[in-house]
């Protein structure tokens, strides 16, 4: 478990979910229902947005890249969770820990910049509906979709980068079912001032301020709505809104839980409960959400329904 001449951690043991002995093969069941509707789910979206051209727009566009994240983010932890339930067996090598961490920090902030990217196409549209085609071209929703990337790569490898520099001695129990950055900080033997100070920072960059933009955009939504209320306008509003409103509360709720909401003991069980909505369920109610509330999905999906049974 350590190598004895610097006594470094070189695996880290994962206890998993706050859940009982004889309650794991319930749970497993469950979670493997979870994450096979979440992969199914968002390839469905993808395959829609794919097959049925009057889905080509920006929205779908973005749409599309949140659902590829959404499979990877929950890629990312809900196999490892699994294999260890089904296996007993809790262990991690270092390097599959900062490489799990790594890539969880990619999904995270991916969504976030995305989920900001499709609220200025909502601003757009309803805004500046005469002008939507020219200001939302294929290349500013390309440019967008690659700084995405960009800044969420950048951010996560910052993080561990830092977190390769930290030293790990004695204890490699984490409390929880993947390996958490802050959850890895309160086990190193190292200081973590630097570590903790960054975090602030790209999180402000990361998720502070792409929320408080999507804030400002909706306000600028709503006002432009009240300035010329009308039925028809409030319907076209909630109805191309309605979706993506839905999922940031999710999102943003789920992150405020999960980081800005202190414990009230000192156990990680609520740290664990709020990680598994926000990496696992979460990302397997996006496709609900979206074909659920949105009326161009319904129909893609009945026309790809029909494609199949004529074909049969």
């Amino acid at each position: 478990m350590r190598n004895n001449n610097q006594s470094t951690v070189s695996e880290f043991i994962l206890l998993g979910l706050p859940i009982r002995k004889e309650e794991e093969g319930t749970y497993y069941a469950l979670f493997l229902l979870v994450y096979l509707t979440t992969v199914l789910g968002n390839l469905l979206i993808i395959l829609l947005i794919r097959l049925d051209s009057r889905l080509h727009t920006p929205m779908y566009f973005f749409l599309s890249h949140l659902a590829l994240t959404d499979i990877s983010l929950s890629s990312v932890t809900a196999p490892k969770m699994l294999m260890n339930m089904l296996t007993q067996s809790q262990s991690i090598s270092y390097a599959g820990c900062i490489s799990q961490e790594f890539f969880f920090l990619l999904c995270g902030s991916l969504d976030s910049f995305l989920l900001t990217s499709m609220a200025y196409d909502r601003y757009v549209a309803i805004c500046h509906p005469l002008h939507y085609n020219s200001i939302m071209s294929y290349t500013l929703c390309f440019l967008l979709v690659i700084t995405s990337w960009v800044l969420s790569f950048a951010a996560a490898l910052v993080h561990i980068l830092l977190l390769a520099h930290l030293s790990f001695h004695g204890d490699n129990i984490l409390h929880h079912f993947f390996c958490d950055l802050s959850t890895l900080l309160k086990l190193s033997s190292s200081d973590t001032t630097i570590n903790e100070l960054f975090i602030h920072i790209i999180g402000t960059m990361v998720i502070t301020l792409p929320f408080m933009y999507i804030l400002v955009s909706y306000g600028q939504i709503g006002a432009t709505i009240l300035r010329a209320p009308s039925i028809k306008g409030i319907c076209k509003a909630l109805s191309t809104c309605g979706s993506h409103l839905s999922v940031v509360s999710l999102y943003y709720g789920a992150i405020i839980g999960l980081y800005f909401v202190p414990s009230s003991n000192n156990t990680n069980d609520k740290d664990v409960v709020v990680a598994t909505l926000y990496s696992l369920v979460i990302p397997m109610l996006n496709p609900f959400i979206y074909s659920l509330r949105n009326r161009d999905m319904k129909s893609a999906l009945g026309n790809l329904l029909s494609r199949g049974k004529c074909s049969v």
